[in-house]
């Protein structure tokens, strides 16, 4: 029904996504939402546009204002906001990082408070204040205060020693300086003392400290080159520009420091690409828009100072604002461990009332009439039962491990210094090891189900090389002669002819060089001459050196090519370039330069040669060249099936084309450039038309393979984690096609791959949305959950979705309010139900669009989403997380994978060149990515298995330990009293077990690091929690009981009715604690070493030595002498030498041992010999294996002319420098107006046609 629809949101489907865009739609205002509206409209309503356009450039979303070198006004009243109670603080951030959570005051009370949050440091205060109680307690309080006193402890020291390492962090960044005006002049100071509406200076290389606006830079025409790798990992540099007046009036220190200009702008956000604002100053208003804005986190290149005001500083900068919340990741064993620990809590409960209600039956039938047993008091039996059962509360704690949570946080600490000290994953490049900035998630590293990888700088290395060519048809590139004979030899050119030469370039080939030199095929020069000409680089020199800075990568490597090969880029003015062609300089008059975007991927210069000849040179991706060739291309064919080659060996390729113009059809063309140069409205529009008019009827020369290079051992990696069952997903914001290209560069797909796109997932996906919703109904509730697949089984699928088509399927696409009229007055009761019983819908509507995406997308063995913003890859994460319950991991290393590393379980940073903003956010970090193998099949698979054959053998000692007391009850008259002297329960936990499980679980392993990473299958137990779970908990409670049950009853059955050798019966009951709790420790000592798979010195020694420190402990605490000192505390008093001297009771303690054991040494034999596991496989296997070869990378087949796909060239994900270049701000000589610079162009062209 129309009334049902929501009146006052609607969903824009009328768009189709496109795959270019990157999509911010996720932080667009309202106001933004309404500009990108269809441009009819009526009449008046144009009238009306075009008179606000005229108006001064207030915006009403700018509420943000800062005021230049005016601390003061940043502290009035309006811009104080109410924190705590009437405490006030401004709106305006200061510049401080605060990333650590304590103090010197603070450190002591909210960490304790922070530990007693945890369920079982909280039960065991508690205990202790019960055990003060003496109507309750039989145990004496330190049996609880020494074990809880340690444990806080350990915990604060390591919790301290993490929160100076972060205190140091930010006071390094903090304590950074830059120049700041103050009392007229330039005084150094520190980034924490930076100030929103300061002016300050930076220099080349300094870090940008705030967001801030470019007032002025050294440079000509106050440009500044920016290194944006911190924020999104591309090390090419970007320029930002200032506004003309600030350029010629604030280059002075003393006009710097008299600057009072007011920025209104908006609210700080988290748009790296976007800023809005407006500068008052001198009665004057200037838009002011991103590329007016210099980002925290970006570094100053090539610019030897620039002048900025800042804008935003602190938390509010955009670098900040990306970074996310930061989540308390805790791991999948965390969870389980604290559900046990509840688990035994009840048992806990349950036993203490069972026993509790024993000792009230027994003091109703026996007690009473037992006039021996009188203490005094007349208590009703229920009232004892009562206060019985807190006394086994008390008695049966040690169920509940106290030490269980500092000895996980021990062994985690140990891990962690392990993944720091593997000199495996340390990186001599760059002097990088391997860093677990965390110690809580070790074990989760193996279980990991999904990863989730960055491209630019995760995979690759963002180096471009040029690496073939086809010129005329023929490729150039293998190992060649200069006779054009194949040699396998690599045989590197020599470029020593060549004085433009970098030295850098590594090429094979002799016989390009061959045809370069002699000149024989002119087509071979004219290409480079185009490589050379047709691009927006600029050019720096510096002591003699040239130096490019390009708008991407791709650019500056095909630039550099063309100056190795003999055709060098020298300068350019406005309308000039100089090229060194084979030694000649020869300059070109720029009549027009045709820039590239992502809609027209490509771009064209035309310029008039020496010898008064036109020609436009054109590059550009090949789906659009081929459509502008003329149709008398001979080379066409040869062309094709080279970019066919070069597709698959997964090289970035370029088409390059010229086309001759006489001076008429030029004349004509440039008419219409100009008067489109001149368009107010759609200008973008009309210039790509009157572009398409002339890029037609080209000759194509030929085409240029780069490669985007891959870091080291990337595929092997991903072939290793396949084969382990961990899926990969690729999210990146680059291009389709150059994300499509490195998924086969790193084997991510192959030509056997069937690849789906954005518009082939949505089909299915409406269908399979059709298909539940018929399904639906009134019989909905009742009807199974269908689970039918989405593709047939069988084959190999990969996903290739953009942000576009991910924000269309997902239902993510920005809402804008209807231009409905809104009634004042409230709605009726029937209109509120049907407002939300729409938006109910919708969101079920939406949910079940998101879970089948995420079925459809995890159906495939690889996925790759690209241009997406960072949002939008914390929001696939998250959703594989919510809808797989699935452990992921995030890897990335710049500021625009920070989002998704702290929304994975698990984040890890790339530590490099490309900045340390997602190092800071990550969990681990290290210098490449192969890393990542070891990282998680061998600590993290290691990790696993150590933690849970920890806690497996943690539950099962102290069942056992624990449970003596319950069977002893049953001799006692329930009555709370302990089997074991108090001592050995405060130390059993302590320093009698708890030693050799902590070696376990720090040096355990099943397998060595080789053949974990042999077989990585190996790594399966981890993901389907084959060796922690509740059926592995119960069997270590049934283990511990059954223990408890035989080291109880043998002793007990030994002493009925026996008789020593000295004509003493052994059968006292402190006799009988001793051979009870001594039988206990070495049978749990013994068990731990069943348990144990890889044997050191150190492990024996922790064994063998637990056993004799309880021995030597015990004979000293069953001493006279301290019997002396502490009558109270010690009264176990020639206990032990009095009993350990019977050979009597050390058979008994040998047969208790015994049948605790010899069950599991038989039970373990059965298991490895008829139902091995793949590790007991491996194990049997390994001196075989050790003298095999070492596994090796699968070769590549490699089949001509195959493939369909296409390897984009990449120019940028931005326009390149054509506007820099075409007004002029780049050189020495000021921008003049555009509609100068055009009458200039014009007169120079009439001036040429006259001549």
């Amino acid at each position: 029904m129309n009334r049902e629809r929501d009146s006052e949101t609607t969903i824009e489907e009328d768009s189709q996504p496109n795959d270019e865009v990157v999509p911010y739609s996720d932080d667009e205002t309202e106001d933004e939402l309404e500009e990108q509206e269809p441009a009819v409209e009526p009449e008046q309503n144009r009238v009306n546009r075009e008179a606000e356009e005229n108006r001064e450039p207030v915006r009403k979303e700018c509420t943000w204002q800062v005021k230049a070198n005016d601390r003061s006004f940043h502290e009035q009243p309006q811009f104080m906001n109410t924190t705590f109670f009437c405490l006030k603080e401004s709106k305006y951030a200061n510049n401080a990082i605060k990333t650590y959570k304590y103090n010197a005051i603070t450190f002591l009370p909210m960490n304790l408070f922070e530990q007693f949050k945890r369920a079982a440091n909280f039960y065991f205060l508690v205990l202790l204040i019960l055990q003060a109680i003496p109507q309750i307690s039989t145990l004496a309080w330190y049996t609880t205060l020494v074990p809880l006193l340690l444990v806080l402890g350990i915990t604060a020291i390591k919790d301290l020693v993490d929160d100076v390492a972060r205190h140091r962090m930010d006071k390094e960044i903090n304590n950074r300086t830059c120049e700041v005006i103050k009392d007229g002049r330039f005084k150094t100071v520190k980034w924490k003392e930076v100030q929103v509406g300061d002016v300050i200076r930076l220099k080349k290389n300094d870090f940008i400290p705030a967001d801030i606006l470019l007032l002025s830079s050294s440079e000509p025409n106050s440009l500044c080159y920016v290194e944006t790798a911190e924020l999104d990992g591309e090390t090419n540099l970007k320029f930002k520009m200032s506004l003309d007046v600030t350029d010629r009036y604030l280059q002075k220190e003393s006009a710097l420091a008299a600057f009072d200009g007011f920025v209104e702008c908006e609210e700080p956000n988290n748009r790296l690409d976007k800023f809005t604002g407006t500068l008052f100053w001198r009665n004057s208003s200037y838009p002011l828009d991103s590329d007016k804005i210099l980002l925290r986190g970006c570094v100053i290149r090539n610019t030897d100072f620039c002048h900025g005001l800042i804008v935003f500083a602190g938390a509010d900068t955009k670098i900040m604002k990306n970074s996310g919340k930061t989540r308390f990741k805790r791991t999948k064993i965390d969870y389980l461990m604290n559900y046990m620990v509840y688990t035994i809590f009840v048992v806990l409960i349950l036993l203490s009332a069972g026993l509790a209600i024993g000792h009230a039956y027994w003091e109703a039938q026996v007690g009473n009439y037992s006039w021996y047993l009188y203490d005094g008091q007349d208590n009703s039996p229920s009232y004892r039962g009562f206060l019985n059962f807190w006394g086994y509360i008390i008695v049966l704690n040690t169920m509940v491990p106290i030490s269980l949570y500092v000895s996980v946080e021990v062994i985690r600490l140990g891990q962690s210094y392990f993944i720091n000290w593997d000199l495996q994953m340390y990186y001599p490049e760059k002097d990088t090891p391997a860093k677990a900035r965390t110690t809580t998630l070790n074990e989760q590293l193996g279980q990991i189900h999904y990863i989730f990888s960055d491209k630019t700088g995760t995979l690759t290395q963002n180096i471009m090389t040029f690496k073939k060519c086809c010129i005329n048809g023929q490729i150039y590139g293998d190992n060649r002669d200069a006779s054009q004979h194949q040699h396998s030899r690599m045989d590197e050119v020599d470029f020593s002819w060549n004085t433009f030469a970098d030295g850098k370039l590594l090429f094979y080939d002799h016989y390009l060089i061959e045809q370069i030199r002699s000149g024989k095929e002119p087509e071979v020069r004219e290409f480079f001459f185009l490589l050379a000409i047709c691009h927006t680089v600029m050019v720096d020199r510096t002591d003699g050196q040239i130096n490019y800075q390009a708008a991407s990568p791709d650019e500056g490597a095909l630039v550099t090519a063309a100056r190795n090969f003999g055709f060098a880029f020298l300068a350019r003015t406005q309308n000039t370039i100089t090229i060194s062609e084979m030694g000649i300089e020869r300059t070109y008059n720029v009549l027009a330069l045709l820039d590239f975007n992502s809609d027209r991927k490509r771009m064209s210069v035309i310029v008039r040669t020496p010898e008064g000849h036109i020609r436009l040179y054109c590059k550009g991706a090949d789906t659009v060249i081929y459509e502008r060739l003329h149709p008398m291309n001979p080379t066409k064919q040869e062309t094709q099936d080279a970019l066919d080659v070069f597709a698959n060996e997964t090289l970035r390729t370029l088409c390059l084309c010229y086309k001759e113009i006489d001076e008429n059809e030029f004349a004509e063309w440039y008419k219409k450039f100009v008067a489109a140069s001149l368009a107010l409205t759609n200008r973008d529009q009309a210039l790509d038309k009157v572009y398409e008019e002339i890029e037609k009827d080209l000759i194509l020369l030929g085409a240029t393979a780069i490669e985007d290079k891959l870091q080291d051992g990337v595929p092997e990696t991903i072939s290793k984690l396949a084969k382990a069952d961990i899926k990969i997903w690729v999210l990146t914001g680059d291009k389709k096609e150059t994300a499509e290209n490195i998924g086969f560069a790193c084997e991510l797909l192959t030509e056997e791959t069937t690849i789906c796109y954005g518009e082939d997932i949505n089909a299915l996906l409406q269908t399979r949305r059709e298909n539940q919703k018929n399904r639906g109904g009134v019989y909905a509730k009742f009807a199974p959950v269908m689970n039918e697949p989405f593709f047939p089984t069988g084959g190999n699928r990969a996903l290739i979705i953009t942000g576009s088509w991910l924000n269309e399927i997902l239902l993510e696409k920005k809402t804008k309010r209807s231009k409905i009229l809104k009634l004042k007055f409230p709605r009726t009761e029937e209109e509120r139900r049907i407002r939300t019983e729409s938006r109910r819908r919708l969101d079920a509507n939406k949910e079940q669009q998101q879970k089948n995406f995420v079925d459809l997308a995890c159906e495939c063995s690889a996925v790759i989403c690209c241009r997406v913003t960072p949002k939008q890859k914390a929001m696939v994460v998250d959703l594989v997380k919510k809808y797989k319950k699935a452990i992921t991991l995030a890897i990335g290393d710049g500021a625009n994978d920070v989002n998704m590393i702290k929304t994975a379980h698990i984040g890890v940073g790339i530590s490099g060149q490309e900045g340390m903003q997602a190092v800071m956010s990550s969990d681990y970090s290290f210098a490449q990515f192969r890393y990542l193998q070891r990282l998680l099949l061998v600590h993290g698979r290691w990790s696993y298995i150590r933690m849970c054959k920890f806690l497996r053998y943690f539950f099962y000692k102290n069942f056992a330990f624990t449970l003596a007391h319950f069977w002893y009850s049953f001799f006692n008259g329930y009555s709370a009293q302990t089997v074991y002297e108090d001592w050995f329960i405060t130390l059993y936990n302590v320093l009698y077990s708890s030693l050799p499980v902590l070696l376990v679980g720090l040096l355990d392993q099943d397998v060595s690091d080789k053949l974990s990473l042999r077989f990585p299958s190996l790594y399966e137990v981890g993901q389907k929690d084959l060796l922690f779970n509740y059926k592995k908990f119960f069997i270590s409670l049934f283990h511990g009981v059954l223990t408890s049950m035989i080291l109880f009853f043998i002793p007990l059955g030994a002493y009925l009715q026996t008789m020593g050798q000295d004509g003493e019966a052994p059968s006292d009951y402190q006799s009988f604690a001793v051979t009870v709790a001594s039988a206990l420790v070495i049978t749990v000592n013994f068990q731990i070493g069943l348990d144990t798979s890889y044997w050191t010195f150190v492990n024996a020694f922790s064994i063998f030595g637990s056993i004799a420190l309880y021995f030597g402990i015990m004979f000293d605490f069953h001493s006279a002498g301290i019997h002396v000192l502490f009558p109270s505390a010690f009264q176990f008093t020639g206990t032990a030498p009095n009993a350990l001297r019977q050979p009597y009771l050390w058979l008994t303690i040998i047969l208790a041992v015994a049948v605790c054991l010899l069950p599991i040494i038989a039970l373990r034999f059965l298991c490895m010999t008829i139902w091995p596991s793949e590790s007991d496989k491996i194990q049997k296997n390994r001196k075989k294996y050790k003298a095999e070869e070492q596994w090796k990378r699968r070769q590549n087949v490699f089949r001509r002319g195959v493939s369909s796909r296409r390897s984009a060239y990449a120019f940028s994900h931005q326009r390149g420098y054509a506007d820099l270049i075409a007004s002029g701000r780049s050189i020495c000589k000021k921008r003049a107006p555009l509609d100068a610079i055009i009458a200039e162009g014009t007169a120079e062209y009439r001036r040429t046609i006259d001549s």
